[in-house]
This record gives C-alpha cells, structure tokens and sequence, in this order.
C-alpha cells in the first residue's frame, strides 16, 4: 500500500509530545528517520521496495509535521530524537530495530546506536551532518568554518528574529547546496510545514553535539554510509571525517544525487540499502 494512503498513528512521549508514524509491511521492523525538514512522508519512494521485506514505520519527529508540538526545546539536538525513537520503540513493544536515515535522521540513528547499542541491528546512514567531524580535522575544518559564516550563522540570526521563512529558506540553500529558485515548490512547500524542526534545531545550544570517535568505531552493527557525488562541499567534509571515524563501515557513493540521496536516486538507493541489510542478516 502507498504510503501516502496510510493513516498516520500517534504515540505520546513521556514529556506529552506526540509523535506520528505511519506503519506497514512485515518481516523485521526497520525505523526511517527523516531529515531536519522532512517528516514521514520523505521515505515515499522507499515504501514499496522496502515493505516487501520488513516491518516498516516512518515517523515524524516531534517537531515535524502533523505533530502539533510547541514546547521550548533550547537544547534539541539528534540525540533527543533519538530518545524519542527509543520511548516510541517501547510504546510499540519493540525490542530492536533497523534503522534508514537521511541527513538528520541519519545523525539520530548514530545517536541511537551510539547510546542504545543494543537496540540497534543495523544502520543505513544518509548524509548525516555531524557538523563536528568536519571540524576536528585540519583539512575540512576550513569549508566548516565557510558553512557556518554562510548557512549556520545566518539561518540561526533570521530564527532569533522571528523571521522564520527566511531562516528556513536559507537553512535549506545551504544543506542543500543550491539556490532556493531551483528547488521545487512542493519541496520548498513541505520545509514550510515543517520549519518549527528547523528553528529548534537552528536555535539549539548544540545543534551538532559530538559523538565520540571512539565509540563510533566500535559500534557493534553494521552500518552502511551513504554519500552523493554531488553534494555540497560541506557534506564531502562532514563524511570524509566520518568514514575516517568509522572504518569499519561502509561507504558507498551514489552518482547524480546531492544531499537529499534518497529522494535524488532512489531505485539505486533501494537496491544499495536493501542489499546490504540482507548480505548482514
């Protein structure tokens, strides 16, 4: 069944936050977690191809769409995302999971397994913007520091004014590496609905907190990296400084995809994804 027949559910954090998802498929259950701006209905183009495997659930993270959530959230990073999906995952009786992400997804997915190994079987990991591990090395620390002056900065300074489609636009130009006149209006449309995620985000105390190094390189499950060879130049920072973290991961490029690698190529990420959680099961 389509994804965007589905119905979407809701489950209620321990905090009163309502989280929606949509569920579907059978098999092992496997978690999709969206991007900063995206919400469950990004994994359209993953739903058939992968609910003919598993037992699938796209959530909406709590600030993203249809979720009506509105509490302050001055420290909102990854990593509470990832509790969510934790709480989320014991609500349902779920005991452990595959884990899909892209871009911010992707970072809350290594959160996850990071701080809940046990829960986690596998990860497909998108993108995610570990903004610090650009930083940390000498030869990638410059286009951070450049991504910052043009995108953090900016977006963050737009947020604090209460110019929030501005601060979301300019958030998407610069994770997206294109000018926002090139960019879809039913794209632009959904970042519109789901730029309180964006402002939480942009306004965080730590909006990129770090994982450390050392517990990356020994997470115990497989995790597969997935990159496009034409994403923006801090993207190319942030993954050469996570596969060097990580070499026990894979890493894989997708030709004729930018950031948004699911939705740019996704017969091609399907078929990746798929086949690597099956070569580890």
């Amino acid at each position: 069944m389509p994804l965007d027949s589905l119905t979407p559910l809701s489950v209620t954090m321990p905090d009163g936050a309502t989280i929606s998802y949509v569920r579907g498929g059978s098999g092992p259950v496997l978690i999709f977690l969206h991007g900063v701006m995206g919400d469950y209905r990004s994994w359209a183009p993953q739903w058939e191809a992968f609910t003919r495997h598993y037992d699938c659930i796209a959530l909406s993270c709590r600030f993203n769409w249809p979720n009506g959530n509105r509490m302050e959230a001055p420290d909102h990073s990854a990593v509470e995302n990832a509790e969510d999906i934790v709480a989320l995952m014991d609500a349902l009786g779920i005991d452990s999971t595959v884990l899909v992400g892209s871009s911010y997804g992707s970072f809350a997915a290594l959160a996850l397994a990071v701080n809940h190994p046990g829960r986690v079987r596998a990860v497909v990991a998108s993108e995610p913007p570990m903004m610090k591990y650009a930083e940390m090395y000498p030869d990638t620390a410059p286009v951070a520091a450049a991504f910052r002056e043009a995108t953090v900065i900016p977006s963050r300074a737009a947020f604090e004014r209460g110019e929030d489609d501005l601060g979301a636009m300019l958030l998407t130009g610069g994770i997206q590496n294109a000018d926002i006149a090139t960019i879809p209006p039913e794209k632009l449309e959904q970042r519109r609905q789901n730029m309180m995620a964006g402002k939480r985000v942009a306004l965080s105390s730590d909006e990129f907190p770090l994982l450390p190094r050392e517990v990356l390189a020994a997470l115990p499950m497989p995790v597969l990296l997935v990159t496009g060879a034409n994403t923006g130049p801090i993207f190319k920072a942030m993954m050469s400084g996570i596969s060097r973290s990580m070499p026990q991961a894979r890493m894989e490029v997708i030709a004729d995809a930018g950031h948004s690698v699911p939705q740019d190529q996704p017969e091609v990420f399907n078929r990746m994804a798929l086949g690597f959680l099956a070569s580890q099961s």
